[in-house]
C-alpha cells in the first residue's frame, strides 16, 4: 500500500461559530480501487482540536519543509470537523492535536506545520463531506462524496474536480469530466459528459446545474430514462413504464418533478423510437403520477398523425383526471361512430366519465357513467342520452344503476335498475353481443339479513322492463327465511326453506284455452327437512326427508272451469345418496397417476299430488343433465312439486396427478330408472310412460399443461340413437398461442361449430378471430376476424365483426386501435369483445394477461 502523506492547515478557532457541514480529510481508510486510487475516507473519531479545512490537489513536485503546496488555501471549518494528521507511513499519528495559536486579524494565516502530501499523478483522491458522529450541521444532509483524478478548491467555498469526477450522495451520483461543488449552497456544476443515475432514473448531458439536497436545478440538451413501477388495480397485470426522451433543456423542480422545454417522450427503446410525443413544455410529475403536455404532436413511425394542444397522460397504471384517448369506428347501425370521452378522478373513493359520441347515421348522443366507493357502500350510475335519432325519429335514453350497501355487518341491501327508451335501443346503438341481445333488464331491490351462523332472512322485490317476448311475474315482495343446522342430536342436518311471494303481472286479463295465463296471487312455501349423513373412509349415505307445504291465494282462478283461488299443497319428499369411493394407483404412458372409481346410488320418493289447478309463476323444467339427475327437482320453482318413485345410478373414474392435483382425466357415465309412471307435469307437456331415462356420459380432463378437453353424450336407447352431444378442446401452449374447437349437436335442433384462435404469424403479427355457424340453417351466427402488431411498445389491431341479432337482422361492426403503451390508445377498443369471444386470448402487450390452463 503506497504511504501518501497529506498537508494539513489550521486556521482559528474563532471560525467554528460558521455552522457549515463539517468537511473531513482523513487517510485512516487507504485502499486502492480500479482507476482510481487511492481512495480516502472519512475519520471516525473527533478530537479535541478545531480541524482546518483543506484543498487538495496532486502537486507536480513536493514543496518544501513548511509551506503551503499549491492551491491551498485556509478556510473556515464548521462544528464537529475532525482532521488527523498523519504519519510517514500514511497512518494516522498518535500524538495528540494541538490548536495553533490564533493570529492577529490583520496577520496572514500561518502555514500548516504538517508535511506537505505528495499525491502521485494517477492518483484519485476522495474527499467525503460528512457531519461527525454527534455534531449538527444544521441542515441534516446525507454524507457528500466527491472523488476525481484532480481535485483542487477552498474549503467551504468550492471544490473543483477534473478527471473521471464525480459526486456521489445517498442514491444519487452525479459524474463528469469537470465538476465543481459549493458546499455552502449545496451546488454542483458539471460539465463534460455529465450523467446524473438515482435509481433507475437517469439523465445526460453536455453540462448541468443542481442543488444536490434539493433536487433543483438545470440540465442542457439532455437525454433522459425514467422507470416507475406501479400496483394495479385489482384484475390487472402490474406494469413498469420507462418513459425516455431528449430535450432542449430540464428543470429539476424537486424530488419526482421535472419540466422539460422542446422535449420527447415515449415508452420504446430510446435509440429509434417507432412513436413519441413532441410537445413544447412538458411536465412530468412522478408524485401524482401525472405527465402534462402543452403544444403536443404524436408522432407515429415519423409521421405525425395527432396534434395535441394540451393533454395529460398516466405515468403509471395509476388513474387520473384528463382527456382519454377517443374511439372510432363503423358498423351499419350507427356509420361512422366518433366517441371523445373525459375522465375525471374527483376523489380516490369517486370518479366520472362523461363521453360524447357523434354517429353519422343517429346523431350526437351524450354519455356519462358516476362511480363510488366507501367503506359501507359502492356502485355504479350510468346514462345516455340521444336528443333525436335520425333514423328512428325519436328520442333514445338508457340508465343504469347498480348499488350494493352493508347497513350493518348483518345487514346488507341492494339496487340493480336498468332502463332504456324502446325496445330496439340495444340493437342499434351497441355493438357488443352480450348488450345488444338482451331480452330483460333487470329492476331490482333487495334486503338480506344474516343471522347467527345457521340461518339468513331477504327481501326481494323484482320486475324486468321486457324488450322482448313475454314479460316475467313481478315479485312484489318475496320474503324467505332459510336456515341449516349441523349440530343438531344423533348427528342429524336440519335444514328449512321458507318463502313468500306476492305475483302480479300486467296482462293478468289475458286467458286462453279455460286457462287466465297471467294469475295474479301469493304463494307461501315451507319446507322443512332432516338429514342423517354417515361418512366412513371409502364410502358415504345420506338418507333426507323433509315435507313441502304450499299455499296459493289468487286473485283470480287461474282454472277457469275448476274456480279455485284459495289452493294449498303438501308433499313429502324423501331420499338416500349413497356412494363408494376406491383409489389404485396406476400408470399411464410412463406417468404415475392415482385412478379413483366412484360408483353412485341416488334413490327419491315423493307421492303425485293434482295440480292442474296451479299456476306457474316461476317454474319451467331444467334440462337433463348429471347434475339434475341427482336431484330431487326436476322443475324450478314450488309450482310443481313431481311424482318421484326413481333410482339414479352413475359411475365415474378420475386419474389424478399426485404431485399437482390436477384431474388428468375423468369419465362418467349415469341413467335414471322409474318405478312408476309420470302423474305430475307442466301444461302442454307429454307425461313420461318409459321406465328408463337416456344415458348420459361424459369424458374429458386436463390432458396435458397445454391441453384439455371435453365431451358430453345423451344415449336414447329405446330408439337406438343419440339425442344430443357436445365436444371441445382447447389448446394453449403458451402466452398468445390460444385454439378452440366446440361441436355441439342436438337432434332435429342443433348443429353448430365454433372456432376461435389467437395465434401468432410471425413477424410480431398476431390472428385473431372466431367463426360460430349453424350447420342446420346454414348460415353463420357470429363471426370475427382481426389482426394485431406487436411493436415492443405499441399494438396496432383491427378486427371486424358480425352478429346476428335476430334470424333476419345482423349487425356488423369494425374496429381500428393504435395502442401506445404508457400514453394512450387511439381509435375503438375490440380487446372487450375478444376476451368474451376467444376463450384463453390474452393481450400481447400485457404478457400474463391471458388465462393459462392450472390457473383458470
Amino acid at each position: 500500500m503506497k504511504v501518501i502523506p497529506l498537508l494539513l492547515c489550521w486556521v482559528s478557532g474563532g471560525a467554528l461559530a460558521s455552522g457549515l457541514p463539517a468537511l473531513v480529510v482523513s487517510p485512516d481508510l487507504v485502499r486502492e480501487r480500479p482507476g482510481k486510487t487511492p481512495v480516502v475516507r472519512p475519520a471516525a473519531t473527533q478530537t479535541p482540536a478545531p480541524a482546518p479545512a483543506p484543498s487538495v490537489q496532486p502537486p507536480a513536485s513536493r514543496p518544501a519543509a513548511g509551506t503551503a503546496g499549491p492551491g491551498l488555501a485556509p478556510a473556515p471549518a464548521a462544528p464537529g470537523t475532525e482532521v488527523r494528521p498523519v504519519t510517514g507511513h500514511g497512518e494516522p499519528s498518535d500524538a495528540p492535536t494541538v490548536a495553533p495559536t490564533p493570529p492577529a486579524s490583520s496577520a496572514p494565516a500561518p502555514a500548516a506545520a504538517s508535511p506537505a502530501a505528495v499525491v502521485p499523478a494517477r492518483a484519485a483522491p476522495t474527499v467525503d463531506i460528512v457531519p461527525v458522529p454527534g455534531a449538527s450541521t444544521g441542515d441534516g444532509r446525507e454524507a457528500t462524496e466527491v472523488s476525481a483524478l484532480r481535485i483542487r478548491g477552498t474549503r467551504a467555498v468550492e471544490l473543483a474536480a477534473e478527471g473521471e469526477a464525480e459526486l456521489q450522495r445517498g442514491a444519487l451520483t452525479l459524474t463528469a469530466d469537470r465538476l465543481t461543488y459549493r458546499e455552502l449552497t449545496d451546488e454542483a456544476v458539471a460539465e463534460g459528459n455529465v450523467r446524473l443515475v438515482q435509481g433507475t432514473d437517469e439523465v445526460s448531458g453536455p453540462a448541468a446545474r443542481i442543488v444536490v439536497g434539493e433536487r433543483t436545478g438545470e440540465f442542457e440538451s439532455p437525454s433522459y430514462s425514467l422507470t416507475r413501477r406501479s400496483e394495479p388495480e385489482p384484475g390487472e397485470v402490474p406494469r413498469e413504464i420507462v418513459g425516455s426522451g431528449q430535450a432542449e433543456a430540464l428543470q429539476f423542480e424537486g424530488e419526482n418533478q421535472y419540466r422539460l422545454r422542446n422535449a420527447t417522450w415515449t415508452s420504446c427503446s430510446p435509440a429509434d423510437p417507432d412513436w413519441y410525443v413532441k410537445a413544447r413544455d412538458l411536465h412530468l410529475d412522478y408524485d401524482t403520477e401525472v405527465g402534462t403536455l402543452r403544444d403536443g404532436t404524436v408522432v407515429f413511425k415519423d409521421v405525425p398523425i395527432l396534434w395535441l394542444p394540451w393533454a395529460d397522460f398516466p405515468l403509471t397504471a395509476r388513474r387520473q383526471s384528463g382527456l382519454l384517448a377517443p374511439t372510432f369506428g363503423t358498423s351499419n347501425r350507427t356509420g361512422v361512430d366518433f366517441t371523445q370521452p373525459y375522465y375525471w378522478n374527483i376523489a380516490p373513493n369517486y370518479d366520472a366519465t362523461i363521453s360524447p359520441r357523434f354517429m353519422s347515421r343517429r346523431g350526437l348522443q351524450l354519455g356519462g357513467e358516476f362511480r363510488y366507493l366507501n367503506a359501507d357502500y359502492q356502485g355504479e350510475l350510468r346514462a345516455e342520452w340521444l336528443p333525436k335519432d335520425r333514423v328512428a325519429g325519436i328520442e333514445r335514453r338508457l340508465g343504469s344503476l347498480q348499488h350494493q350497501h352493508r347497513i350493518t355487518p348483518r345487514l346488507r341491501a341492494s339496487l340493480d335498475l336498468n332502463s332504456v327508451s324502446d325496445d330496439d335501443y340495444f340493437e342499434d346503438l351497441s355493438s357488443r353481443v352480450s348488450v345488444a341481445s338482451k331480452v330483460n333488464l333487470l329492476r331490482q331491490g333487495r334486503l338480506d339479513y344474516q343471522g347467527a351462523d345457521w340461518w339468513s332472512a331477504s327481501a326481494l322485490w323484482q320486475r324486468y322492463q321486457t324488450l322482448s317476448g313475454t314479460e316475467p311475474y313481478r315479485k312484489l315482495p318475496q320474503l324467505a327465511l332459510n336456515a341449516n343446522r349441523a349440530d343438531m342430536p344423533w348427528g342429524t342436518v336440519w335444514t328449512f326453506n321458507g318463502q313468500y311471494t306476492d305475483f302480479d303481472h300486467p296482462d293478468k286479463d289475458l286467458i286462453r284455452g279455460g286457462y287466465r295465463v297471467y294469475t295474479p296471487g301469493n304463494r307461501l312455501v315451507l319446507y322443512p327437512q332432516v338429514a342423517l349423513p354417515i361418512e366412513r373412509a371409502g364410502f358415504y349415505i345420506t338418507p333426507k326427508i323433509g315435507l313441502h307445504y304450499t299455499r296459493y291465494k289468487l286473485d283470480e282462478p287461474y282454472d277457469i272451469a275448476k274456480g279455485k283461488t284459495s289452493i294449498t299443497r303438501s308433499v313429502p319428499i324423501f331420499s338416500v345418496d349413497s356412494g363408494l369411493n376406491f383409489e389404485r394407483e396406476a400408470t399411464l404412458f410412463g406417468n404415475d397417476y392415482v385412478q379413483t372409481l366412484e360408483p353412485r346410488v341416488f334413490y327419491v320418493r315423493s307421492p303425485g299430488r293434482d295440480q292442474d289447478a296451479i299456476p306457474l309463476f316461476d317454474t319451467y323444467r331444467y334440462d337433463f343433465s348429471f347434475a339434475q339427475m341427482f336431484s330431487e327437482m326436476p322443475y324450478s320453482g314450488h309450482d310443481r312439486i313431481a311424482d318421484n318413485d326413481q333410482v339414479t345410478v352413475a359411475l365415474t373414474s378420475r386419474l389424478i396427478d399426485p404431485r399437482t392435483g390436477a384431474e388428468r382425466l375423468y369419465a362418467a357415465i349415469g341413467q335414471r330408472h322409474y318405478f312408476s309412471d309420470q302423474e305430475v307435469g307442466l301444461p302442454g307437456e307429454t307425461l313420461r310412460v318409459d321406465r328408463r331415462t337416456d344415458i348420459l356420459a361424459a369424458l374429458g380432463g386436463q390432458i396435458s399443461a397445454s391441453t384439455a378437453l371435453s365431451s358430453a353424450w345423451q344415449y336414447n336407447p329405446r330408439e337406438s340413437q343419440t339425442e344430443r352431444f357436445t365436444v371441445g378442446a382447447r389448446w394453449q401452449p403458451e402466452f398468445g398461442k390460444a385454439l378452440n374447437l366446440n361441436y355441439r349437436w342436438t337432434r332435429d335442433v342443433l348443429r353448430d361449430v365454433d372456432v376461435s384462435a389467437q395465434w401468432p404469424l410471425g413477424g410480431n403479427w398476431y390472428g385473431v378471430g372466431r367463426l360460430t355457424r349453424s350447420i342446420k340453417d346454414r348460415r353463420v351466427t357470429e363471426a370475427i376476424a382481426g389482426f394485431e402488431y406487436n411493436g415492443g411498445c405499441w399494438v396496432f389491431r383491427t378486427v371486424a365483426h358480425r352478429f346476428a341479432t335476430t334470424e333476419d337482422r345482423v349487425t356488423q361492426s369494425l374496429f381500428f386501435q393504435l395502442e401506445l403503451n404508457g400514453l394512450a390508445s387511439i381509435g375503438s377498443n375490440p380487446v372487450g369483445l375478444l376476451k368474451r369471444s376467444v376463450s384463453g386470448y390474452g393481450k400481447i402487450n400485457e404478457p400474463g394477461s391471458g388465462r393459462i390452463f392450472g390457473t383458470d
